[in-house]
């Protein structure tokens, strides 16, 4: 075989190994989890919002998920036959407010850029992005599973109040998916935990909580390492969205434009939750 042919096999047997080694980390990774709100927290006069009840805001977060959410997945290449979405209950500071949870097989190019593109039209400061069961994340995480279809705001919130009473760390916040109440114990850029707690004391807590927590008796069915980050933009020193925006290819990229006019649709939706709900 003469040495040009040998090199053109050699080409072609490392390419191949190249294409099991890539479809062997696609079979392998976990689908990516978004998680936002659908409620906007910045453009909008309306100082009522804030004291909204978590049934209004989720009736406001159903109608924006069947109505703007498929098109902004359209807008940025995601089949949304492909992916699934909840309106469920997410924590924060000991608040529990209604979220939209979506799950889907994206790599991470490809969930940041639908992440930003949810922020920019939802108006949101940052939208989470995270894959469990992750063995190269740097983020530890605790899932407390209840029973079928009792997973519901007030638990949600009674158990992230009993959690933050075991250990004041574990108020930080929740995502919730499912039958699945999910704590991320994320850390600052120096990989500090905002809880103060290393994984051994976070994951005591939570199976402490759950085990004392009344009668439904949830129980800790996964913990180990996650990938998560949030996609972010300050509405306040960056009030056309550029952070969200650099993410999208630029404000005069043919997404911005399509996101803008899916925008303007969305703003009408807020317009009149916000005379329906007495928001203004």
């Amino acid at each position: 075989m003469s040495l040009p042919m040998r090199s053109l096999f050699a080409k072609a047997a490392l390419g191949a190994a190249f294409v099991v080694m890539a479809l062997e980390t696609a079979k392998a990774a976990e689908p990516v989890l978004i998680s936002y709100e659908a409620a906007p927290s910045s453009g909008f006069e309306l100082p009522k919002l804030e004291k909204a009840s978590y049934a209004v805001r989720a009736a406001f977060a159903v109608q924006a998920l069947a109505d703007v959410v498929p098109k902004i997945a359209d807008a940025v290449g995601v089949d949304d036959r492909k992916m699934a979405s909840e309106v469920t209950p997410g924590g924060y500071l000991l608040k529990t407010n209604a979220s939209l949870q979506t799950m889907a097989d994206l790599d991470d190019a490809a969930a940041d850029r639908f992440a930003a593109a949810l922020g920019y039209v939802f108006r949101q400061q940052s939208v989470l992005v995270s894959r469990l069961d992750e063995p190269t994340g740097e983020t530890d995480f605790v899932t407390v599973s209840f029973p079928r279809d009792k997973l519901d705001s007030a638990v949600a919130q009674a158990f992230f109040e009993k959690a933050a009473s075991v250990e004041t760390g574990l108020g930080g916040g929740y995502t919730a998916f499912g039958d699945n109440q999910i704590f991320l114990n994320v850390a600052d850029g120096e990989g500090k935990p905002y809880s103060g707690l290393d994984h051994a004391a976070f994951l005591a807590g939570l199976t402490k909580a759950a085990a004392d927590f009344g009668p439904l008796k949830p129980t800790v069915t996964n913990n180990g390492k996650a990938v998560a980050r949030f996609i972010e933009n300050d509405w306040k020193s960056q009030p056309a969205g550029e952070a969200h925006v650099a993410r999208l290819g630029g404000s005069g990229s043919d997404l911005v434009k399509t996101l803008d006019a899916i925008g303007v649709d969305y703003a009408a939706l807020v317009g009149t939750a916000a005379t329906r709900y007495g928001w203004k």
